[in-house]
């Protein structure tokens, strides 16, 4: 996936000097780690090395608080690695900056102790307006202080360049403001550029988001060119949460095949071999069959549709068309199935007695794919726990990431009140009687999804299947 972050520094600085309107004053100079020396420099991190037991947060805005690509990533891990018990937690909260991650950072991040922090952060902080310079001074500030608090706790940060502002979307809503739908989609790569280059100085990982989602979106458009997969031109739907997600698995998580099984000639017999798994049972000759038991199932989709009628009309909402788009099934699950030495016609491929395909024996020698046939029991028992989990989101983590982004508003209410006014103690302890319920909401909450995730974990052991490949009547 092409990874470059085009817009350079400079042309926002020009375009802040034509476009200027009520700059805050001018901030002191943000401390930011200095350059390290050749010598010094630190390697990045390549990949998540999550074992039994660990926790994953996803920090960030109302794009993490939507609960898409982060459920998706979820059940990426719940299918590869069933055997491995992580823990996920979501903490995105709607119109979020870095300053306000700070602010709910002990009980929000902290307190779960992660291994890993993944950040999606600077669609808010930036504020919708061409590049303005006190404005990216507080970002960086406000960023670092975060990456900090993160080391402190002994965990690795993840920072993700912010996605996609859809400026096309905008427009074809009637939304039209400038200079923001000009220059703000370009605000963002530097603040993507910054980011990746605080990641390189302090030997972080790091995933780009915002060239995926910006790539795919011109690609299509040279074909259709009202093309979409951000509606309101900021949130993606569930395609584009699709993209985001395995932009997060190509930059940061180990790719590996799902399940390959190989039948080939061997000492004149048909002899069979098996990444992922192990193969019992087998019989080979005009037809083959044999039992696999695999170690992990197919990364699948569940499908997802959204609808604005008030939308663009090629608008792209569809999770499963995301997941087309990036060809997702190939690259990040690829369960497949290879015999060679079969005479000449056509076989069928058939799984525990139901055929799920009809293939030629060239076919089958190249080798044919099933990751994305839903006719197999794989298929379906990985479903069933991507649905599970579409679950645990709606009905514990949104209703949870809600409970969050009313405690901002409690806080941010009470912070108006002066210290020193008669009516000060009465709205502190009415706050402090809501907080009190809002913990408990919360805990019933994380109960909830808790609940869900020990289905999960039943649901995802992979089960041994008979195969057979027999000549088609």
């Amino acid at each position: 996936m092409n990874r470059i972050l085009a817009t350079s520094i400079a042309t926002f600085v020009a375009a802040s000097a034509l476009f200027a309107e009520d700059k805050p004053a001018a901030k002191p100079p943000v401390a930011t780690p200095a350059p390290a020396a050749p010598s010094q420099f630190k390697p990045l991190v390549d990949s998540l090395d999550l074992k039994d037991g660990d926790t994953l947060v996803f920090l960030g805005d109302s794009i993490t608080h939507q609960c898409l690509y982060t459920q998706y990533i979820e059940d990426f891990y719940y299918t590869r690695y069933p055997k491995v018990h992580i823990h996920f937690h979501n903490s995105g909260v709607g119109g979020d900056r870095a300053k306000d991650a700070l602010t709910r950072f002990d009980e929000d991040v902290a307190a779960y102790k992660p291994k890993y922090v993944t950040i999606l952060l600077g669609m808010n902080d930036g504020s919708y307006r061409d590049y303005d310079k006190a404005t990216f001074d507080t970002y960086q500030q406000d960023m670092s202080t975060l990456l900090d608090k993160i080391a402190g706790i002994g965990a690795t940060a993840v920072p993700i360049a912010p996605t996609m502002f859809d400026a096309r979307a905008k427009r074809l809503k009637g939304d039209v403001l400038e200079p923001r739908n000009t220059y703000y989609n370009g605000v963002l790569s530097l603040y993507g550029t910054w980011l990746r280059e605080q990641a390189e100085v302090r030997g972080l990982g790091f995933a780009d988001m915002w060239s995926p989602l910006n790539n795919l979106t011109m690609a299509a458009r040279k074909k259709t060119p009202d093309f979409t997969m951000i509606p309101d031109g900021v949130h993606p739907a569930s395609a584009g949460q699709v993209v985001m997600a395995t932009a997060l698995l190509e930059d940061i998580v180990p790719r590996s095949q799902c399940t390959q099984i190989t039948i080939d000639q061997k000492d004149g017999k048909l002899t069979p071999t098996a990444n992922g798994g192990k193969i019992t049972e087998f019989n080979g000759g005009d037809s083959v069959s044999f039992t696999f038991a695999a170690d992990r199932l197919p990364w699948v989709v569940p499908p997802r549709k959204e609808t604005d009628p008030k939308g663009p009309a090629n608008l792209v909402t569809d999770a499963t068309e995301g997941y087309k788009l990036t060809h997702a099934g190939h690259h990040y699950s690829n369960e497949k199935v290879s015999v060679r030495g079969l005479k000449p016609g056509k076989y069928d491929l058939k799984i525990d007695g139901t055929t799920i395909g009809t293939y030629q024996a060239g076919q089958l020698a190249f080798g044919v794919e099933l990751e994305e046939n839903n006719k197999t029991p794989e298929y379906q028992q990985a479903l069933k726990v991507a649905l599970l989990n579409q679950d645990r989101n709606n009905l514990a983590y949104r209703p949870l990431r809600d409970q969050y982004g009313q405690l901002k508003g409690k806080r941010r209410d009470l912070a108006k009140v002066d210290p020193s006014s008669p009516d000060y103690a009465a709205k502190k302890a009415a706050f402090d009687e809501w907080y009190t319920g809002q913990k408990a909401k919360v805990a019933e909450l994380l109960a909830k999804a808790k609940e869900f995730e020990d289905q999960i974990y039943q649901a995802n052991q992979p089960a041994p299947h008979k195969y057979e490949i027999t000549p088609a009547p």
